[in-house]
């Protein structure tokens, strides 16, 4: 069984098949939890079992749930009790966030390149792919910068360590999971990291159309590029002991370079909850029997 994550403020959240979890450590230094149940999407939607158009629908999930996620633990590490966001409040954050996403890392490459070109095609796709990376991974650069950021890279390291000794079957100890490597082939870095290479390549084979055209490919083929990359990024993790499934997953992993940090142990033991929290109560029993599991995890694990 496999599961999947996402670090946020102070705190992890997990999603295993039959739920997903958020720990976060507030700043009196107590781990708080909390539990959703949630099945498998492809076990409530049809679409979401049918290739290309289920990474559409998970991605989808995965920002609903990051997003909620993402607000509980900014209230949680600031010690407020305000109320949870609502549908209509998370859905207009991330319209525009996606906005953004797309204005800056998409449609900006292009603008830009199609102004300082001239008539050359190869001179557009070649500027067009380069400022592309160079937006994307610069941008990633900057923000790990602030500290508080560079907390959160921590956070999704010790995410990612936390994900390798579950489903290696080792104990879920600080120091076991302390043993792993902070990169994960299966993580949205790798995602993201794939549509940007996606869109350069697809996007070259769209050519240089008029400016409305222009526009317009980049923003619809955004998400059939986000499909297309769920599938190359679900191959490459059920192929990861291949040369292929590791060459798939080398641009996103060392990408994680930037987005991921060695966790303190206490950042650990919050993932661990996190983790834990999101398993059924048969997989805890299971983790427990592996021995290690940190006592303040238990007594903060959510159900």
């Amino acid at each position: 069984m496999s599961v999947g994550g996402q670090a946020i403020l102070e705190g992890v959240m997990m999603r295993a098949p039959g739920a997903w979890a958020v720990a976060v450590r507030r700043p009196d230094g107590i781990i708080e939890a909390m539990r959703h149940p949630l099945p498998r999407l492809s076990s409530r939607s049809v679409l979401a079992r049918m290739p290309f158009m289920r990474g559409v629908m998970v991605l989808g999930e995965s920002l609903t749930l990051g997003y909620r996620a993402l607000t509980w633990s900014a209230q949680k590490a600031a010690g407020d009790e305000e109320e949870e966001l609502t549908k209509g409040q998370i859905a207009l954050s991330m319209a525009i966030a996606f906005v953004i996403f797309a204005g800056l890392f998409i449609v900006l490459p292009a603008l830009v390149a199609k102004w300082t070109a001239g008539e050359s095609g190869f001179a557009f796709a070649s500027i067009e792919a380069v400022l592309r990376l160079v937006l994307f991974i610069g941008y990633l650069w900057a923000i790990g910068r602030s500290n508080d950021i560079r907390r959160v890279f921590m956070y999704h390291g010790a995410e990612h360590m936390s994900i390798h000794a579950f489903e290696a079957g080792e104990p879920l100890s600080v120091a076991s999971v302390s043993r792993y490597r902070p990169e994960h082939p299966r993580c949205g870095t790798n995602f993201l990291m794939i549509v940007i290479l996606l869109s350069i390549v697809i996007f070259t084979l769209v050519g240089r159309p008029a400016w409305p055209l222009l526009i317009a490919s980049r923003v619809v083929g955004i998400p059939v590029i986000a499909g297309l990359a769920y599938e190359v990024l679900k191959f490459a993790g059920v192929r990861q002991g291949e040369r292929l499934g590791r060459f798939l997953a080398a641009p996103g992993l060392w990408l994680q370079k930037l987005t991921t940090g060695v966790p303190e142990p206490d950042m650990i033991e919050v993932a661990v909850t996190s983790l834990v929290s999101a398993l059924e109560a048969d997989q805890v029993e299971e983790v427990i029997n592996r021995g290690g599991v940190p006592e303040a995890a238990l007594a903060a694990r959510a159900v």
